[in-house]
């Protein structure tokens, strides 16, 4: 039973009080954005890097699927292993992400593929905690997703 739900990590995103982003920076010297945000430019070194809400939405550039359970450590996941897929997702004018994907299955993703910024559990502790993170999920099921969560709410 869970308990709670918490961040996988404080500063990556913004949740549960805010609409979901990515927390990235931008140094006020060279412009450069980075994720996840960083108080000094890992580009110049210069300590005047402010933090910046990425773009929740980008194009998927590249990715793998994981069909084995990495070692541990460094994977603290559950030990109930599922493939997952991975990619780097091009957010316009800003950067790449490496992300988690939400579609598992290669056949379904192509490069260039519009993805839109998801909440997804990462892992449930022993103490019934649910660990939430960030990943990508092709728009359409996204959106078709926010559709049908829209439809259920007009029809309560």
């Amino acid at each position: 039973m869970t308990i709670r739900q918490e961040s996988v990590a404080e500063g990556l995103f913004t949740w549960p009080d805010a609409p979901l982003r990515l927390i990235g920076s931008e140094c006020a010297d060279c412009g450069l954005v980075s994720f996840p945000a960083a108080p000094d430019c890992v580009r110049c070194a210069s300590p005047r890097s402010k933090e910046r809400l990425l773009a929740d939405r980008g194009r998927l550039w590249t990715y793998t699927t994981q069909n084995f359970r990495p070692p541990t450590p460094p994977y603290d996941g559950p030990e109930a292993f599922e493939p997952y897929a991975v990619g780097y997702v091009e957010l316009p004018g800003e950067l790449l992400v490496e992300a988690r994907l939400t579609e598992p299955d290669p056949e379904k993703l192509r490069i260039g593929q519009e993805m839109r910024l998801a909440l997804v559990p990462y892992t449930v502790r022993d103490d019934g905690t649910e660990v939430m993170t960030f990943a990508f999920a092709p728009a359409e099921e996204s959106d078709r997703s926010e559709e049908s969560d829209r439809s259920e709410e007009e029809t309560s």
